[in-house]
C-alpha cells in the first residue's frame, strides 16, 4: 500500500515540527518564569505589536483555507487543526495540514491513474 508521503509532504511536515519546538520552546520558558503570556504580547511596544498583528492576519487566513479546501478535497477533521493551533501553535498545526493535504492529493492522484485518467 502506498503511503503518498511525496518530497513536498515530507517538507511541511518539517516545517510543521519546527514550528512546534520552536514556539513551545519560548512557551515553556513563559511558563517556567511565570509571565503574563498576553499581556507582554499586548505590551511589548509596537514592534511586537506589529508581529502579533501580522501573524494573527495570516492565521485567520490560513484557518479559512483549511476549511474551505478541507471540504473541496474531502478531508475530514479539519476543524481539529484549528482546535489544535488554540493549544499548541499554528505554526505547527498549519504546515502539517498541508502535509495532509499533500498526502490527500497525491492519494487524488494515484486513484484516478488507477482508474484510467489522464495524469494531470
Amino acid at each position: 500500500m502506498r503511503t503518498h508521503w511525496t518530497p513536498l509532504a515530507v517538507v511541511y511536515l518539517i516545517v510543521s515540527i519546527a514550528g512546534l519546538v520552536g514556539t513551545w520552546t519560548y512557551n515553556a520558558i513563559a511558563i517556567a518564569e511565570r509571565r503574563d503570556f498576553l499581556g507582554d504580547l499586548l505590551s511589548s511596544g509596537p514592534a511586537v505589536s506589529s508581529i502579533t498583528t501580522d501573524l494573527l492576519v495570516v492565521a485567520v487566513a490560513g484557518s479559512i483555507l483549511i476549511v474551505v479546501e478541507s471540504r473541496r478535497l474531502g478531508m475530514r477533521f479539519a476543524w481539529l487543526y484549528l482546535v489544535g493551533s488554540a493549544v499548541t501553535a499554528f505554526a505547527f498545526t498549519f504546515p502539517l495540514w498541508l502535509a495532509m493535504r499533500e498526502r490527500r492529493l497525491a492519494a487524488l492522484r494515484a486513484a484516478g491513474d488507477a482508474a484510467g485518467a489522464p495524469p494531470t
